[in-house]
């Protein structure tokens, strides 16, 4: 009896060693596939960094067509192009004082550099001013900055603004109905009067927000409002003489309007200029970011580029790819103290 339970246990313990030494190798086996595969994810996407790019690139341009940014956009694309081998479509997404195309790249676009964005100020600054879908910290991977913005306030010829301080001395007697058209609540163009209006003796101006330059040249010429705010799309107006420009955000004076004085001339210690550069979606491969880089910057040194930023009194204004995460951080935190200044920080 004894040795009938000693023999039984020893064929139970035989195959329950057969049984884990099978579990073992099953286990085993099993990494090894688990291994293998995810080598082979690594090297798939080390060949499309290595390949990339085999297909055509989307550049959202977060303004309407026609204005500075989407011509100067335009021409940096085109050149970017041709040291990528493939061509890059623009896709005109407007709103949002330019966040709007940013924001749904970031929601939606896969991290593969086949869709990227240029990056206006406002994606920095408006999630203080209230809430947003995008943290601009965690959900674009920067790429370069590339340039910025001569901005300046333009009025109809007809207007009876001849100079900016008509303006200051009729808003005194008139508090809010000077009316100036913007790119759109929170750009650079709308904090940036309201800033110059509080240093003006804290004088009331309206402001009437639109989508881009397109629209708010359509706004001054048509006398819909008194003035407009914003880049230099308003160039070809004002060279015809249907817009008369009373004053450029710059530091110097514009060497196309060297009548035409600055801020710190008129006693603003200011100087605005907006820069900006481009980004992808959040988790883009380091080398394809790269690329894009090393595209971009041949792009701004391209002398047809260079030639058509100067049109809109643009200059290059190249970060690298670290650089320019540490510029977000340190606009992040300028734009902070100036949204506490005025009272526009999201409650």
């Amino acid at each position: 009896m004894t040795g009938t339970i000693i023999a039984n246990a020893k064929q139970d313990a035989a195959a329950i060693e057969r049984g884990y030494k099978g579990e073992i190798e099953m286990s085993q086996r099993n990494r090894l596939m688990v291994l293998a595969a995810a080598a082979g994810m690594l090297l798939s996407v080390a060949a499309r960094a290595q390949d990339y790019p085999t297909k055509p690139i989307t550049l959202i341009v977060p303004w309407p067509a026609g204005g500075s940014t989407d011509i100067s956009m335009r021409a940096i694309a085109e050149s970017a192009s041709k040291v990528l081998g493939q061509p890059i479509a623009v896709d005109n997404k407007a709103g949002g004082g330019g966040t709007v195309g940013p924001a749904t790249m970031a929601a939606g676009a896969k991290p593969d550099g086949y869709t990227i964005a240029q990056i206006p100020i406002t994606v920095f600054r408006l999630p203080l001013m209230q809430d947003v879908s995008w943290d601009p910290a965690k959900d674009f991977s920067y790429i370069i900055h590339l340039t910025g913005y001569t901005f300046g306030i333009t009025t109809n010829a007809e207007s009876q603004f001849k100079t900016w301080q008509d303006v200051v001395d009729f808003a005194k007697k008139n508090p809010g109905k000077v009316t100036y058209a913007t790119p759109g609540t929170g750009t650079s163009l709308h904090i940036g009067m309201e800033q110059i209006a509080l240093m003006a003796g804290g004088i009331k101006l309206t402001q009437v927000p639109f989508k881009g330059g397109a629209e708010t040249n359509a706004a001054v010429l048509g006398q819909h409002t008194m003035l407009q705010a914003d880049s230099t799309g308003w160039r070809p107006l004002v060279d015809a003489g249907k817009l008369r420009l009373l004053m450029v955000w710059t530091g110097a004076r514009s060497p196309n309007y060297p009548d035409v004085p600055t801020l710190k001339e008129l006693g603003y210690p200011m100087v605005y200029d907006s820069p900006f550069g481009i980004a992808g979606p959040k988790g883009m491969d380091p080398k394809i970011v790269a690329k894009l880089h090393d595209a971009f910057k041949k792009a701004i040194e391209d002398p047809a580029v260079i030639a058509t930023l100067a049109k809109y009194d643009m200059v290059p204004n190249y970060k690298n790819t670290e650089d320019y995460k540490k510029f977000v951080v340190e606009v992040t935190e300028s734009e902070r103290k100036v949204i506490d200044t005025l009272g526009l920080t999201k409650k």
